[in-house]
C-alpha cells in the first residue's frame, strides 16, 4: 500500500457486502426502493404526491430542441406551482430544486449497479442520462427550472433558487455512474456545467463573487476533482468556502430590500453570517450545514488546510456535544428546519430531518478521512442505525421527512405546533429530498466501513463485508448490530509484507476480547503492551490468519446532559449501536404513565417486526394509574403504581404497525 497522510475511502466495487444486516438493506434498496422511487419520480404511485421531476426534464429538452415554447413567465416569489390542467403543457411544476430528485435516484442506481449488475436497471438509468443530457444547453448550463420558467434569471438568486444545489447532486450522480459503468456521458455533462459555473462565478473581474445558498456543490466539486484530477474543480470548491460569509454580504447585492443593518450578522440560515473559519456554532438550516461542513472537511484534506479542519472540529464539537439527539438526528426546530440553541432538544416537536442525519454521516466519514478518531465513527454509526434508517419503512415504500422522539397521535392531529410530525411514513413528498438521499447512502454503505492510510486499514463500522487491498483480502463476519462478536480473516498476505489493522473500539461496549485476549477497556489494552491510536485497536499482521473479536453488548440506560430540560428525570435504552423506543403496540396507550426501573431485571429476545429480524429488550417498570375526568388539579397523595414489563423495540422500526404512540425517553423510578 502506498503511504499517504490522510485516509482514503476504498472504491465501492472493492467492498463486498457479504451478508447480514447491511446485505439485507442494500438488497432492499435494489429490489424495492429503487424501482419504487423510479415510479414516484415518474408520477406512477397511486395516492402519492406528484413529483413532476421527469416531466420537467422532458419539457426542458423539448424547449431546447425548439419543439415547444415556454408558457409561463417567471413569478416574483419562490414557490412551487400547483398542478393545473388549464395551464399550458410547457409549464414548470414543483419546487425549483425538483431536478435533484432524479440525480439522487440515479446516484442510488449507480451504487446498486456497482454491487449488483442489473441490465434492466442500467437500461433505465441510461435513459435517465439521455433525458438529463437533452436538457443541457449548448453552453453547459443545466437546470430545468430556469430553462422552462426563467432563462434570464440564471445565477441572479444564488441564495434561494438552488441552481448550485442541483448542480451538486448532478455531479455526485455523474461521478457515481461513471465509476459504476465506465460510461462518461453524464460525467462530461457535469464537467461542462462546472466549466460554465467557473466562468460565471469566481474571484476574477466581471465574475459573480457568490456562493451556494443551499450547500452541496462544495463536496461535489471535491469529488469531481478526485475523479478527474482537474484542479479547477477543487479551486472552485475552495472559492465557495473562502468567499462564504465575507463582508459586504453577497446576498445583500441580490436582495437589497432585506439588507438591514450593515453591521449586524445575518444569513445564519445559510451559514453565511461570517467566514467559515470563524464559525464555532452550528446555526441555521441543518441539512445545509451538514453539507457545508462535509465540503469544508473535503477541501481541508485536499489542500492540507489545518485551519479549515480546525473549524470543522469546533463545529463538530458543537453539533455532537450540544445539539444532537440521542438517535443521531440533528435540527431541533421546525422553524427553518434548523438548529435550535444549545441543549434545546425537544422530543415531541423534533424536526430531525432524515436528510440531516444522512448529512451527518457524510460529514463523519470526511472527518475520519482527515484524521481518524473513533469519536467520529461512533457518531456515524449512531446516526446510520437510528436517525437515517428511521426515515424509511421496513418495506422500503414509505418515508419520514421528520423523525420525532415522541409521538401521541391525537396531539399530532390537533396541535399546530406538531403539524410537521407524521404518524406514519408517507408514500412520497412534494419536496422529496429525503427518500432518494436515504437510498443513495444505504446503497453506498460499504464506503463508510473502511478507510486506508498507507499500510493501515481502518475498520470503522463492523459489518459482514470483504475488501481486497493490494492483493490482500480482508473478510469481516459478525452479527452486527445485534451481536458484537465475529472474525476478521486475512488472506493473501505474502511473506515479508505487513498489514496494520485499526479496529474501532465502540463506545457502547464495556469489555471486549480481541485476538485471544480479554480486556476491560482501552487503558487495559494499552497497559498490556498493545498499540492504540485515537480509539482504535492496532493489530500488526505479517501472515494470513484469523482474528476473533467479541465486543460486549450490554443493555444501557442513558440519560441526557442535565441542561437538556426536555429529558430531565428520564432515561433512554440502548444496546450496541441501536437506540430503542417504547411503542403503544407493545405497551398499551398512555406511554407517559410508564416509569422505567433501571435496577430491575433486563432481558433480550430475538423477535420480528413486519418481517424484520430484531433484538427486543424488556425491562422492569411500573404504570401509574390513569385518571377519569374530574378535578384538573388535586392534592398529591402517595399511590402504588402497578409493576409492568416494558418492551422496547429499535427506534428505526417504529410506526411500521400503524398509528400508535411512541417515545424514546421514559421517566425513571
Amino acid at each position: 500500500m502506498a503511504s499517504c497522510r490522510h485516509g482514503e475511502t476504498l472504491p465501492l466495487r472493492q467492498v463486498e457486502i457479504a451478508g447480514g444486516f447491511w446485505r439485507d438493506k442494500t438488497e432492499l434498496i435494489r429490489r424495492e426502493v429503487i424501482p419504487y422511487q423510479w415510479r414516484a419520480i415518474n408520477d406512477r404511485v397511486e395516492g402519492a404526491e406528484p413529483s413532476w421531476c421527469m416531466r420537467n426534464f422532458r419539457i426542458a429538452g423539448r424547449i431546447l430542441r425548439g419543439e415547444t415554447e415556454r408558457a409561463v413567465k417567471p413569478e416574483n416569489e419562490f414557490r412551487p406551482l400547483p398542478a393545473d390542467p388549464g395551464r399550458p403543457e410547457a409549464t414548470f411544476y414543483g419546487f425549483a430544486f425538483q431536478d435533484s430528485d432524479l440525480f439522487k435516484w440515479l446516484e442510488a442506481a449507480a451504487y446498486s449497479l456497482t454491487q449488483y449488475p442489473d441490465p434492466e436497471l442500467e437500461r433505465l438509468a441510461d435513459g435517465a442520462v439521455d433525458l438529463i443530457c437533452a436538457a443541457q444547453r449548448e453552453d453547459g448550463y443545466l437546470d430545468t427550472y430556469f430553462t422552462i420558467r426563467d432563462p434570464e434569471g440564471v445565477f441572479t438568486d444564488l441564495r434561494d433558487r438552488h441552481e448550485l444545489y442541483c448542480f451538486g447532486h448532478l455531479t455526485e450522480a455523474a461521478v457515481a455512474y461513471w465509476q459504476a459503468t465506465g460510461k462518461d456521458r453524464l460525467l462530461n455533462a457535469a464537467r461542462r456545467y462546472a466549466g460554465y459555473i467557473a466562468g460565471r462565478i469566481g474571484p476574477g473581474p466581471g465574475q459573480l463573487h457568490g456562493y451556494p445558498g443551499h450547500e452541496i456543490a462544495e463536496m461535489a466539486l471535491a469529488r469531481l476533482y478526485e475523479a478527474t484530477g482537474e484542479r479547477a474543480w477543487l479551486e472552485l470548491a475552495k472559492f465557495f468556502i473562502d468567499e462564504r460569509g465575507r463582508r459586504p454580504y453577497y446576498y445583500d447585492r441580490e436582495h437589497p430590500e432585506g439588507a438591514g443593518d450593515p453591521a449586524a450578522e445575518r444569513y445564519q440560515y445559510q451559514q453565511a453570517h461570517r467566514p467559515v473559519r470563524e464559525q464555532d456554532e452550528a446555526v441555521g438550516h441543518a441539512v445545509r450545514a451538514m453539507y457545508l461542513y462535509s465540503g469544508m472537511a473535503d477541501v481541508a484534506r485536499l489542500t492540507e488546510d489545518e485551519g479549515l479542519f480546525e473549524a470543522c472540529r469546533r463545529l463538530w464539537s458543537d453539533v455532537t456535544g450540544r445539539k444532537m439527539y440521542i438517535t443521531g438526528g440533528v435540527g431541533g426546530t421546525v422553524h427553518g428546519e434548523a438548529f435550535s440553541h444549545a441543549y434545546d432538544l425537544p422530543a415531541d416537536t423534533a424536526y430531525a430531518e432524515t436528510c440531516a442525519a444522512v448529512g451527518l454521516v457524510f460529514w463523519a466519514r470526511r472527518m475520519l478521512q482527515y484524521r481518524p478518531d473513533s469519536r467520529y465513527a461512533d457518531v456515524m454509526e449512531r446516526a446510520l442505525y437510528n436517525g437515517v434508517l428511521s426515515g424509511m419503512a421496513l418495506d422500503g415504500k414509505s418515508f419520514f421527512y421528520t423523525n420525532p422522539l415522541e409521538c401521541v397521535p391525537e396531539d399530532c392531529r390537533r396541535d399546530q405546533r406538531k403539524a410537521h410530525i407524521r404518524l406514519v411514513r408517507q408514500k412520497w413528498f412534494g419536496c422529496a429530498c429525503c427518500p432518494p438521499n436515504l437510498a443513495r447512502l444505504i446503497g453506498s454503505v460499504g464506503q463508510y466501513a473502511f478507510t486506508r492510510a498507507g499500510d493501515r486499514l481502518y475498520l470503522h463500522l463492523l459489518m459482514d463485508a470483504a475488501v481486497t487491498v493490494d492483493g490482500v483480502r480482508v473478510e469481516v463476519s459478525c452479527g452486527m448490530p445485534w451481536d458484537g462478536a465475529g472474525t476478521i480473516r486475512i488472506r493473501g498476505l505474502e511473506r515479508g509484507r505487513r498489514l496494520e489493522l485499526a479496529l474501532r473500539l465502540p463506545e457502547w461496549t464495556d469489555h471486549f476480547s480481541v485476538d485471544g485476549g480479554t480486556y476491560q477497556d482501552m487503558e487495559d489494552w494499552i497497559a498490556r503492551g498493545r498499540a492504540a491510536e485515537e480509539g482504535y485497536l492496532l493489530l500488526e499482521l505479517e501472515a494470513d490468519r484469523d482474528v476473533p473479536f467479541a465486543f460486549s453488548m450490554p443493555v444501557r440506560f442513558l440519560r441526557a446532559n442535565r441542561r437538556v430540560r426536555e429529558a430531565a428525570g428520564q432515561l433512554a435504552v440502548a444496546r450496541g449501536p441501536i437506540v430503542y423506543c417504547l411503542e403503544e403496540a407493545d405497551n398499551g396507550p398512555e406511554l407517559h404513565l410508564l416509569r422505567l426501573d433501571p435496577t430491575g431485571p433486563t432481558e433480550t429476545e430475538r423477535a420480528e417486526i413486519c418481517g424484520e429480524r430484531i433484538v427486543a429488550v424488556t425491562t422492569a417498570g411500573v404504570r401509574e394509574a390513569d385518571e377519569p375526568e374530574g378535578a384538573l388539579y388535586a392534592r398529591h397523595r402517595p399511590e402504588e403504581p402497578t409493576p409492568v414489563r416494558l418492551r422496547w423495540i429499535p427506534y428505526y422500526t417504529w410506526a411500521n404497525r400503524g398509528e400508535n404512540e411512541m417515545r424514546v425517553w421514559c421517566r425513571s423510578l
